[in-house]
């Protein structure tokens, strides 16, 4: 079984926008918007090849369904390095169940921090994990993940360099951010949010 694997299904929220172009393939960027049971709308960062949209771009509010990895890179963004996640298609296509929404994303990959268990907003016991996952040409990506409740105190007690393989969805969430000048930005995260974990 592939160690990256996700599966989304939601409405296109943006226009496509060129990212970059490699040995002759453009790639670009568009946003997803995937509905929660809540009504709560995780808006996921989608790229895409040219090669697999020519015939049938994408458009704002197509429902489409994508098959593809989480992958992560580093970019400096004013000064600072940024973490960014995004889903890299392999598959894409129009969905035949307008407005049906999914979210499944499936890892295997070791810790590579520790643990860091603490408490949300609302009261809630959270974990937070990184989980390095291997892809080719010696390549890895670093994902963020977030385990709840009794995930999370069985998450604490891992140790770096664990395997480990987690079941849940990636989502997005704003919050807001200090800055050293005193004033307040809100920023945009993105993790994967652990349903099931285990070693392996």
């Amino acid at each position: 079984m592939e160690s990256n694997i996700a599966e989304l299904c939601g409405a296109v929220l943006s226009d496509l926008k060129f990212s970059h172009k490699t040995y002759g393939e453009i790639f670009y960027t568009f946003v997803l918007g995937i509905e929660r049971r809540s009504g709560y709308i995780d808006e996921i960062n989608v790229m895409v090849s040219e090669r697999l949209i020519f015939e049938n771009p994408p458009r704002i509010n197509d429902f489409v369904e994508i098959k593809g990895q989480i992958r992560t890179y580093n970019e400096t963004f004013e000064g600072r390095n940024k973490l960014n996640i995004v889903v890299f298609a392999k598959e894409i296509s129009l969905s035949e169940n307008f407005g049906y929404n999914e979210n499944y994303v499936y890892l295997e990959g070791y810790l590579c921090k520790s643990p860091l268990r603490r408490t949300s907003p609302l009261g809630r016991d959270i974990c937070d994990l990184m989980l390095a996952v291997n892809r080719m040409y010696n390549k890895s990506d670093y994902i963020p993940c977030i385990a709840w409740g009794r995930n999370a105190g069985y998450a604490e007690s891992l140790g770096i360099g664990t395997k480990l393989a987690v079941e849940g969805r990636i989502q997005s969430r704003e919050y807001k951010k200090k800055l050293e000048d005193g004033t307040s930005e809100m920023r945009k995260a993105f993790e994967v949010s652990i349903v099931k974990i285990e070693e392996i």
